[in-house]
């Protein structure tokens, strides 16, 4: 037993649990049903498993999926005691909290409310497989067809800039991600 002080347990914190990778989700569950079936709903609040939404774009083509945000993690938001350290500790699928040896450390409230803020976004964030100095083919917009070399990224905007050979000149052209595919 972990024997916690009552300065630790006087307000609820949130918490990381490590979890078998992509078992987050069932975690997630069996903590929500054990919380509830063992009385510990004053205790254990929230359970989050933090999710945003991706845009890949990879070989011209544009795919949203819902990623993790920290596979094989969850965030509890509880009152550390030893009673409810002993049911998370014990669900099926946990491995253990994060924090110095056996000791749970709490999230700070800055770093919780970037995760949250994170996984709250409406806006998806843009996964972009091509990096500087890339040969790309432009597939729309007045330069299609041409050819050219990456020479700025900005996943933020979704945009990049290509330098490309315009009689015989190098040019430099923004472009959207969807406009460009490999050489």
């Amino acid at each position: 037993m972990m024997n916690l002080n009552t300065t630790e347990t006087q307000g609820k914190r949130w918490y990381v649990v490590h979890t078998y990778s992509g078992h987050e989700s069932k975690v997630k569950q069996n903590l929500m049903r054990r919380s509830e079936s063992m009385g510990m709903d004053n205790r254990i609040f929230n359970i989050e498993v933090p999710e945003e939404k991706v845009i890949e774009l990879k070989d011209g083509k544009r795919t949203e999926k819902t990623k993790k945000i920290f596979p094989g993690y969850v965030l509890v938001e509880m009152i550390l005691d030893d009673d409810s350290w002993h049911v998370v500790r014990n669900t099926p699928g946990v491995t253990s909290f994060v924090g110095a040896g056996s000791r749970p450390v709490p999230l700070s409230p800055r770093e919780v409310k970037k995760v949250l803020k994170r996984a709250s976004s409406r806006k998806a964030r843009i996964e972009f497989d091509y990096k500087l100095g890339d040969e790309v083919k432009i597939t729309s917009g007045p330069f299609q067809d041409f050819n050219g070399k990456i020479i700025e990224v900005s996943p933020e905007r979704g945009k990049v800039k290509v330098s490309v050979s315009i009689f015989g000149r190098s040019t430099p052209v923004e472009l959207e991600f969807g406009q460009i595919n490999k050489a």
